[in-house]
């Protein structure tokens, strides 16, 4: 964990008594991060997406339900922390619009939220040299805002 990020945990942390709580993800959202880290911190955004067969493709874990995250913006410094509330993983063809409202983006529709996610992940699998479809399985998480 690069030094900014763990003085903002280790901050964070002492602050809210976490003393056994092992350091956790920092990541950014794909596509904007700023304008997404942003959301977060209005408490607009408090749901994500992901393609499940990506964090197989990069030997990544899926989120577990109480675990925290440090989201960074574009810079990769340290803007939030929030803590997964809901891990589900489902077809993306049956997530549902109050999803995609929580998700905070746009104007918060379906139809926006929709379009966004398929250019979004039809591009990242094909990076894999894979295909998305509707049938493809999505990581649909929900979390709160701690800090």
């Amino acid at each position: 964990m690069e030094t900014k990020i763990k003085e903002f945990w280790d901050k964070f942390a002492t602050e809210h008594h976490l003393e056994n709580v092992l350091e956790p993800e920092a990541w950014s959202f794909g596509t904007d991060a700023d304008g997404l880290a942003q959301l977060v911190q209005q408490g607009l955004k408090t749901a994500t997406t992901s393609g499940f067969e990506l964090y197989a493709f990069d030997n990544d874990p899926l989120p577990k339900v109480g675990e925290y995250n440090i989201i960074l913006n574009s810079k990769d410094e340290p803007v939030c922390v929030t803590q997964t509330k809901v891990v589900e993983v489902i077809p993306f063809k049956y997530i549902s619009e109050e999803h995609a409202y929580h998700e905070g983006e746009g104007d918060r529709s379906y139809d926006y939220w929709h379009q966004v996610h398929v250019d979004f992940f039809t591009a990242e699998y094909a990076s894999y040299n894979a295909t998305f479809t509707p049938e493809s399985k999505c990581v649909c998480e929900v979390f709160e805002l701690v800090k």
